[in-house]
């Protein structure tokens, strides 16, 4: 990649002015390598220079991909003047302008969200005509009937206009308070939840587990983010429907 300005790097991130960092830069607050960059202009690699601010590593690639395991009473969206949001808790060495959350989970429901700054990249993951899979499990109020997946697989039509297409429900543990797993291809307003609502169930707990290929990292606590590798951003894909030759 061709090298860039320090100071012009850093401001893109979204964290300071660019004459907020020339100051810091200035003071000897930020370091490239692990040594006092020695002024604003110093060209860089981002994909190969080590830089900190403060004693906190910045990230300074063209994209950012995160994976979230989001918790409840956390809202999807980039920004809300009286909750939190999945943006909030990107730590501070993963924060730049523009990041935004690509798709919704309800406020009660949790695990894998993914954010990100690339929008075609999103829209690529999000759009039903790709039919990128989503899995979520479901915890239920009730036994449910076996008969419920064939009406899955056929697609609901849920009150109103909205018709589902073809979706998978498994049984994973039958009994009073059913644990099943549904697998989506679009996002509708609380579509999973209006699903068994269609046949007379609550959905009393929620969690996406799975994008695309990509399962949420079982050892990313609750609240916490981390950087997708360039490997598990093609597993992301797997299941779109490819273009014809």
């Amino acid at each position: 990649m061709a090298l860039e300005r320090l100071d012009k790097l850093l401001a893109a991130q979204g964290m300071e002015s660019r004459r907020e960092v020339k100051e810091k830069i200035r003071r000897g607050l930020v370091l490239v390598n692990g040594a006092a960059a020695r002024s604003p202009d110093l060209k860089i690699d981002p994909d190969r220079d080590q830089v900190t601010v403060e004693g906190v590593p910045i990230l300074l690639k063209k994209n950012l991909y995160l994976m979230l395991n989001k918790p409840q009473g956390v809202v999807s969206a980039t920004e809300d003047p009286r909750q939190p949001t999945v943006v909030d808790l990107v730590p501070q060495g993963l924060r730049r302008k523009g990041l935004f959350p690509a798709g919704r989970l309800d406020k009660d429901t949790e695990g894998f969200v993914l954010i990100t700054d690339d929008g075609a990249f999103a829209h690529r993951i999000l759009a039903p005509k790709n039919h990128v899979p989503k899995t979520y499990l479901a915890r239920l109020d009730r036994a449910i009937d076996p008969s419920v997946a064939v009406e899955f697989q056929k697609g609901v039509r849920l009150t109103g206009e909205d018709q589902c297409s073809p979706a998978q429900l498994t049984i994973l543990e039958p009994g009073d308070n059913p644990l099943v797993e549904v697998v989506i291809h679009e996002g509708m307003y609380h579509q999973i939840k209006r699903m068994f609502q269609r046949f007379g169930y609550q959905v009393v707990a929620l969690k996406r587990i799975r994008m695309g290929g990509l399962f949420l990292d079982e050892s990313l606590p609750l609240g916490a983010c981390r950087e997708l590798t360039p490997a598990e951003l093609v597993q992301i894909t797997q299941g779109e429907d490819k273009p014809s030759p």
